[in-house]
This record gives structure tokens, sequence and C-alpha cells, in this order.
């Protein structure tokens, strides 16, 4: 099957501040659980946490962005094998493909996850961060709650699994949590703090005013927040012979804090 690259390489764009409370529990979920998920819906900032955190894990990293067409197993299977392949040479492709394609039922998914597992622990003991981005686009595809829920309990010290979706996954997955082998970062999480506001607002030259003003609008939101910042900042670029310019983007700025705030 011809892959698109693109899909399991590692994204560049980082955020723009650091968000140092919630790396803090995704550094504790990879010290005491086996797996991570982070749900919030669009624009809540998810992807964007989970680069950042890929850079300061300390491990190598396996990524893989999961579109709605990899709800086969098939297609989801072999860009997670390449994910890790790139990190990990040795990992077992022609095993697990020969397996992969006798995988007919859904009580032969687990056996997938515990060969998936079984090659991981093979092909080396170098710490290694498996990011799963947008699972939820394949949650209704039958292979996903035997794949998982037999993979995460499963996984050694050295490999850990990060997900992100915008939704909480089936109940059997997250429920894990209770066992305490699953650390779940809600969308109320991801809201923004006063501090964050302000320290974001700030690396745009707005003063705290503006940064309390846009929070409440936006609820916290990062995409709309961040977009709050960025029009609020475009007027300081402007000479000061352009008052009148600056009033009406200030006033269409507020505006899009209001739309993005309330309705996204």
């Amino acid at each position: 099957m011809q892959l698109i690259l693109d899909k399991i390489v590692t994204p560049t764009e980082m955020p723009r501040i650091s968000r140092v409370r919630l790396l803090n529990t995704l550094h504790g979920s990879l010290a005491s659980c086996t797996s991570t998920i982070i749900n919030g819906r669009a624009g809540t900032g998810k992807t964007m946490l989970a680069t950042d955190f890929a850079q300061r894990s300390g491990r190598r990293v396996a990524w893989y962005k999961v579109d709605a067409s990899d709800g086969d197993l098939r297609v989801f299977f072999q860009y997670l094998i390449e994910s890790v392949r790139r990190e990990r040479k040795r990992f077992g492709y022609e095993a697990l493909a020969r397996l992969l394609a006798e995988t007919s039922a859904p009580e032969d998914v687990p056996l997938l996850a515990e060969a998936f597992v079984y090659e991981l622990m093979e092909s080396g003991n170098d710490p290694l961060l498996i990011i799963i981005d947008d699972l939820h686009l394949v949650y209704d595809a039958e292979w996903v709650v035997p794949f998982f829920r037999r993979l995460l309990p499963l996984l050694p010290p050295e490999a850990h699994v990060l997900i992100t979706g915008r939704s909480l996954p089936p109940a059997p997955l997250w429920r894990m949590r209770s066992k305490q082998t699953l650390c779940v970062i809600e969308e109320s999480v991801m809201a923004f703090t006063e501090l964050e506001a302000k320290k974001l607002f700030a690396s745009y030259g707005l003063n705290e005013e503006q940064a309390l003003s846009a929070l409440s609008q936006t609820r916290g939101r990062a995409a709309s927040l961040d977009r709050a910042a960025s029009l609020l900042s475009a007027p300081g670029k402007l000479a000061a012979s352009v008052q009148p310019r600056r009033k009406r983007i200030r006033r269409a700025a507020a505006t899009v804090l209001q739309i993005h705030g309330y309705l996204i």
C-alpha cells in the first residue's frame, strides 16, 4: 500500500507559549501510566500540546495522524507500524504484516495487539512515545476497542501511547483510568488559565487587561484566544497616523472574539 508519509511525520509548528501545567501532567502520565488521552473539541489545542510534549518528552517519537479513511484495520495498522519503524529500524514489519493478513475477525484483533507489543519489546529498549492524533475519526470501527483494550495495558515501560481525539474513546478504553494505567486530560482542563492567557498576550506585546477580556469572551479556547491576540496585535504595527483604521481593526477583533467565544 502506498503510504502518505506526511501522516507519520511529527509536526514542526510549535505553540507560541508552552503550557507548563499541562506538560507537567503529561510528564507525570509518562512516568506512571502506560497511555494518555487528550480529549477536546476542535480548537482546544490538542495537537499543539502533543507536538510541544513530543519535543520535551526526552523520547524518540513515532507520530501518526489518523484520517477518516483509516478505519480499515489494515490501513491503520500499516501506518502505525511504519511510524514506529521510522524510530526503531528492527521493528518486525514482516511478522506483523503476515499476522495482519490472517486477521479477519474481531476476535483475532487482540492477538495483533499482543504481537505489536512483542515487537516493541524485541526491537529495542530506547524510550518511545507513540502519538496517535485524531483517533476519534475511526472510533466507530469495530476493531478499535478490542485492539486498544488489549494493547494499552500490555505496553512496556519504555513505550507510551498518547492519543488525541475530539471525544472520549468508547467506554471500555477510557474507563481504564480507574486502574491508574490511563491518564485522561479533559477539555475543561485544556482551557487557558488567566496566567496562560496573560503570557500568550504578552508574547504579542499586549497587556493583561486585553488578555483577561479575550479570555472571558473565548472561554479559554486555545485557537480562538490566539486568533484574538493576533488580531489585536496587528494595530501595533501600524503607523500612529492611521488611528481611524486602528479603531476599525479593534472593533473587528472584538467581533471575532464574540463569534469564536460563543459559537465555536
